[in-house]
């Protein structure tokens, strides 16, 4: 195998577990260690993040993976390693699942409660969610779950147990997905269809989908401010999720009568500012 060969291969393979999803997983692992009230030690936080990347890692991998042949029919997934034959299916599965072999051990030397939620990530992400998608569009709550993982997973490394003010961050983060899926679905519902994916306005309409769209923007925003009565972060948070709060409010209950495919995109994109902002400004006066 020549270089050249073998640096597209390795690129190929690093595609595998989408580097950008596990940067944000990382991030939010993080976060969730320093919000904690809890100390992790400098060995407890590297073990954390080895682990996650790894869990992270063996859920996509094995996610595209299973979802080749459907990443065949859509134009943002069809220049994927597996759908271009790039790398060989059984390369994908062996690539994964050595990644997840090596992430419970490393998630353990944290503690066990989070190697177990790791764990349950996993299940739910690849054996839940990924077949699901094909069946209904309730998909997004349970894929909400592993997505919002990382952040009740560096809580409990910090504290070694589950605590409400752990769930309430690992909730914006879940309630957050809900709308920005379904954003995402309304304005590529016809490629979804074509593909054989389930979604809420493929299945029950546009009009449901702006509904609940709008009803958990609501519940989003609402459970961003009470983080500050729980004492994970305080005023400058407050008034940053307020702000950042009102903002996609206005933007998502405005498409309510009216908002159609361009809504959406903006809804997608007004969700992409609105979270990073926010977890960044949590974290920062979290630590303060």
């Amino acid at each position: 195998m020549t270089t050249a060969v073998l640096r597209a291969k390795t690129v190929d393979l690093i595609a595998l577990v989408k580097p950008r999803i596990m940067v944000m997983a990382l991030l939010t692992a993080a976060g969730g260690v320093s919000l904690a009230p809890g100390t992790a030690t400098t060995a407890t936080l590297l073990w954390l993040l080895a682990g996650t990347a790894l869990i992270v890692g063996a859920a996509n991998t094995l996610n595209m993976y299973l979802e080749r042949d459907i990443d065949c029919l859509m134009s943002r997934t069809k220049q994927r390693p597996l759908p271009q034959g790039r790398l060989a299916a059984a390369t994908a599965l062996w690539f994964g699942a050595i990644q997840g072999a090596f992430a419970l051990p490393a998630l353990a030397m944290v503690n066990l409660v989070t190697a177990a939620l790791g764990l349950l990530a996993l299940i739910l992400y690849v054996g839940v969610y990924t077949p699901m998608k094909q069946r209904s569009h309730w998909a997004v709550w349970v894929g909400g779950v592993p997505g919002a993982m990382p952040a009740l997973m560096g809580w409990t490394a910090a504290t070694g147990r589950i605590e409400l003010a752990g769930l309430a961050v690992f909730g914006v983060l879940f309630f957050w997905q809900v709308p920005h899926f379904h954003a995402i679905a309304m304005y590529r519902q016809r490629e979804y269809d074509a593909a054989g994916l389930k979604t809420l306005p493929g299945t029950r309409g546009e009009r449901a989908a702006k509904v609940e769209i709008a009803l958990y923007l609501v519940v989003q925003v609402a459970l961003s401010l009470v983080l500050v009565p729980l004492g994970v972060a305080g005023l400058p948070y407050l008034v940053t999720a307020a702000i950042l709060g009102a903002f996609v409010l206005a933007q998502g209950l405005g498409g309510l009568r009216g908002g159609g495919s361009k809504w959406a995109r903006n809804v997608f994109l007004a969700s992409i500012v609105y979270l990073p902002v926010l977890f960044a400004v949590m974290v920062l006066d979290g630590r303060a």
